[in-house]
């Protein structure tokens, strides 16, 4: 028997064994009670809702330290009096103050227990005061291995920032640091020296000069925010702004760069409302009008901090110059706004509950660098670009990661991710109804925190297809579904292989010229075809492999 190969995509995995559902095991993890503290909606966190922070710090450039404090308030959920606060070493919590009273509380590793003395009455709003304070950890790599950098610009000025992604925002202040509660508002007021700038999140509403040569900012953040989102950038800022006419009318649109940078940034920031326009095309309205978009130039790559988002990309295109697509229209624009700047819908106004379900971030946003492409340039050089990504995947490891331990799955998430999200796509087969969804994803889940099992549920409702098997098999496993097929007595046969059990999506091909939209399962199908020099196309626009056996 004479075999012949054409794979879309190939990739040989090794397998550590299947489970009952047909999906790969995941590789043993060891996680400790510390993974469990950060990562799980203990007891001591469940009871109480935060409502709002008042984040009142002073930065201190000299010593690389921060101190402060951090007032909480919350409304009581349920009855109990114990209250957990995350601060991450060598950070210290120095005091705690609730009703003018001083409250008792251990500390295990990052997490500390604050055992409270007031009643807390089932619905009450009550408030507390953490003082804390140190020289918290230094990012290696910012912003994959996070914390806060410190660095001087070329003028010998401190350049500051933080990132914190994954980490946690409690790596420098405290918090409720669990993704599952984000707060409703929240006041950030920092403390510089007097000849710099300190840029947070939301809106600018004072500026307090200090006797002693500092000043404090102070910004307000009307909207929920996600705690990872919450930052700092201190520098010799300069800033120049705009108002973009967008669906909900005038976005205020402000830019703080080096002073150095003032002439390149005002000619590489013009991709911001050539952003705003693709993706609220997309996926409707940026949806924190009332907080104003803001582009920090940080020193670092950047992130996509909630309307303070940073950049760090050199003022140049591409991801740092390079494309990732390998296409070239990978080229044509700034990767680190526009990725970043996508994450403003997904990951800070739809936002995962758990860190496991890290795809709902990154593979949406990663697909939006190919939207906003195909915005542009038209559909097929959006097509090109998103196809051209899957050279970035390694097949390594589930796209989700493990629960309530603090874990991420695999880096998959951006291209893999991404390029599901294209194939499901295909099988809505309509445009205008593509959009529909991903408008309507943003405002059914508008400002809320989400699971992998809500979107996937919303996603199977929209596109009316049971897509159940097809998450299993991109997001779950690490296989890549291949359509395997044959011709003889005047038939085609085909199924998938190298699949989830029960995998049943559809697949489009060219079979003999002609376009056909096959339903394989993993049970033989056969279907008319005649047998002598009979061909057969996978659309290239979905991610499978392709065997062809010929008897």
């Amino acid at each position: 028997m004479k075999k012949q190969f054409r794979y879309i995509f190939i990739t040989f995995i090794i397998f550590n064994g299947l489970n009952a559902q047909g999906l790969l095991e995941k590789k043993e993890e060891i996680f400790t009670r510390q993974d469990t503290l950060r990562g799980s909606i203990t007891k001591e966190r469940a009871w109480w809702d935060v409502k709002n922070y008042h984040l009142d710090i002073k930065v201190n450039p000299a010593d690389s330290t921060i101190s402060g404090s951090n007032t909480i308030k919350y409304q009581v959920v349920e009855e109990y009096m114990i209250m957990q606060i995350d601060l991450q070493n060598p950070m210290q919590i120095f005091k705690v103050i609730q009703d003018g009273k001083s409250l008792k509380y251990r500390r295990e590793g990052n997490a500390f227990f604050v055992e409270l003395v007031a009643s807390q009455t089932k619905g009450a709003i009550k408030e507390l005061t953490v003082f804390y304070g140190g020289k918290p950890k230094v990012a290696v790599n910012p912003p994959w291995d996070g914390g806060i950098t410190w660095k001087s610009d070329t003028n010998g000025k401190p350049f500051i920032a933080s990132s914190c992604q994954g980490l946690g925002a409690s790596v420098w202040w405290p918090n409720k640091d669990h993704m599952y509660d984000e707060v409703e508002n929240m006041l950030i007021s920092v403390n510089v020296p007097n000849n710099l700038t300190n840029v947070s999140n939301g809106r600018l509403i004072s500026v307090k000069q200090l006797k002693d040569g500092t000043k404090t900012y102070n910004w307000y953040v009307s909207n929920p925010i996600n705690n990872y989102g919450v930052n700092i950038n201190i520098g010799d800022y300069v800033s120049f702004s705009e108002k973009y006419k967008g669906e909900k009318g005038d976005l205020d649109c402000t830019y703080y760069v080096l002073r150095d940078n003032l002439a390149k940034a005002k000619k590489q920031f013009q991709d911001v409302p050539k952003m705003l326009k693709a993706f609220e095309h997309w996926f409707g309205p940026y949806p924190f009008y009332e907080d104003s978009y803001k582009l920090v130039e940080a020193p670092y790559l950047g992130m996509e901090h909630q309307s303070s988002v940073t950049y760090g990309n050199k003022f140049q295109n591409g991801y740092l110059g390079r494309d990732l697509s390998g296409t070239g229209w990978g080229l044509k624009f700034d990767f680190i706004i526009i990725h970043e700047s996508g994450h403003e819908w997904f990951a800070n106004n739809i936002t995962y509950k758990d860190i496991a379900d890290m795809w709902i971030h990154e593979s949406f946003t990663n697909y939006s660098e190919s939207l906003f492409v195909e915005y542009y340039y038209g559909k097929e050089a959006g097509f090109e670009y998103v196809r051209g990504t899957r050279k970035n995947i390694k097949n390594d490891k589930p796209i989700i990661g493990n629960y309530d331990v603090n874990n991420e799955g695999s880096g998959d998430m951006y291209p893999k991710g991404a390029n599901m999200l294209h194939t499901v796509r295909q099988l809505v087969n309509d445009d205008e109804k593509w959009r529909g969804i991903l408008r309507g994803l943003n405002s059914t889940f508008y400002h809320q925190t989400v699971t992998t099992k809500q979107i996937e549920d919303y996603l199977s409702q929209q596109v009316a297809i049971d897509l159940s098997t097809v998450f299993n098999q991109y997001l779950r496993d690490t296989r890549i579904p291949t359509l395997e097929y044959f011709f003889k007595d005047n038939q085609m046969g085909y199924r998938w292989t190298n699949c989830v059990t029960g995998l049943n999506m559809p697949v489009k091909v060219t079979l003999n010229g002609k376009d056909e939209l096959l339903q394989p399962e993993t049970e033989w199908k056969r279907i008319p075809a005649k047998t002598e020099n009979s061909k057969l196309e996978i659309n290239k626009n979905f991610y499978v492999a392709g065997f062809n056996i010929t008897e």
